[in-house]
């Protein structure tokens, strides 16, 4: 029993601080203010490719306001090194392509933090779809 409440007290403790880190990353006034140098976000929709934690459902939701309906999607010639995409011939990355109105590409920068940790570039995927692509800024 003791064990059962300790548990409980754990996952509570866990849930609470995943839902500050939520709350800080994606709706805080304080950990995101984007750079003045940036062009401001046309009128969508756009199509962004993901390899990372968005390519999880729920992710998304909770970064945009919904899952959305994506598609697999293929990045030829480049390889995943950890957060990031490197040039690889031959190597491909597997993910997901998202359509995503303008509001939702804003809320998509400002979880990866366009301009300070990543910057969102043009690539094109195997099928020759032109796609946003977040890259880790050095």
């Amino acid at each position: 029993m003791r064990t059962l409440k300790w548990l409980g007290a754990l996952t509570f403790g866990l849930l609470l601080v995943l839902a500050g880190w939520l709350w800080l990353s994606m709706l805080s006034p304080w950990t995101y203010d984007r750079p003045d140098h940036l062009d401001p976000v046309q009128e969508g929709p756009h199509r962004v490719f993901v390899y990372g934690t968005l390519t999880h459902a729920p992710v998304r939701w909770l970064v945009y306001g919904r899952a959305g309906d994506p598609e697999p999607a293929v990045l030829e010639d480049v390889e995943r090194t950890g957060l990031d995409l490197s040039p690889a011939p031959g190597a491909r990355v597997e993910g997901l392509l998202l359509r995503v109105k303008a509001e939702e590409l804003e809320r998509l920068d400002r979880y990866e933090r366009l301009g300070i940790r990543y910057e969102r570039v043009r690539m094109t995927l195997s099928d020759g779809r032109r796609v946003w692509v977040y890259q880790r800024l050095d």
